[in-house]
């Protein structure tokens, strides 16, 4: 048995890590804001883990960017802020209605130009790129889409990626459902196989970590 280590955060800690570490800028916070007061607004991630994702795209000099899973942008604008001039992200959804919120405040940020944003479905998008022969040219992809479609999503992004390219996979914890063998609904299902999949793949490192909903941080060798 594996010595626990990892401690959870009570109220008062989550608040101090966030008031002592979170950099985040006004039109982010309007967005984290405009979300919470929308239907499905758990589906955004947390400002600390777009924290987390800026640093990770500015570690390895990221420029070409994949994600797979746009919602009303927080994600993309978070990374978008973290890209040199010339960055660009590649985004999948199929919500009109959700990624207009997304453009109104990459509009804002002034980062409109560093995001193409793709409307349909993201496998189609993939393999789209995979054709032009893209693979091996982008640095960095974050999936948070459909689970059913996660191993999909992952083995296609995993060929788009460069040597030493990142992926980031969200929602692994599934609220802590992956860890309950009797919860067997499509996505938690999905999730759990991924999680396993890619704890035992040899063409990866990659590091599960408890932020948000779980975070997997996947590096290509």
């Amino acid at each position: 048995m594996i010595q626990k280590k990892t401690a959870a955060l009570s109220d008062e800690l989550y608040k101090y890590v966030s008031d002592v570490s979170l950099r985040e800028l006004p039109v982010q916070l309007e967005l984290r804001k405009e979300t919470a007061g929308m239907p499905h607004s758990g589906m955004q991630i947390g400002a600390d883990q777009g924290q987390l994702m800026q640093l990770l795209v500015k570690l390895i000099g990221a420029k070409r960017c994949l994600e797979i899973g746009v919602f009303t942008g927080y994600s993309s604008l978070a990374v978008a802020l973290a890209l040199p001039a010339d960055g660009k992200i590649i985004a999948c959804d199929v919500s009109e209605e959700y990624t207009a919120v997304a453009r109104r405040y990459w509009e804002r940020a002034g980062v409109a130009q560093k995001v193409d944003l793709h409307l349909g479905p993201a496998v189609d998008t993939l393999d789209g790129l995979l054709r032009d022969g893209q693979a091996g040219e982008f640095d960095f992809a974050f999936i948070d889409a459909d689970k059913t479609s996660y191993d999909a999503y992952y083995e296609r992004a995993l060929q788009l990626l460069r040597p030493n390219g990142l992926i980031t996979v969200d929602n692994v914890f599934w609220g802590g459902e992956v860890a309950d063998p009797r919860n067997q609904d499509a996505d938690t299902v999905a999730l759990r196989a991924l999680n396993a999949k890619i704890g035992a793949d040899e063409r990866v490192d990659a590091s599960m970590l408890p932020i948000c909903d779980g975070l997997t941080i996947v590096r290509k060798r």
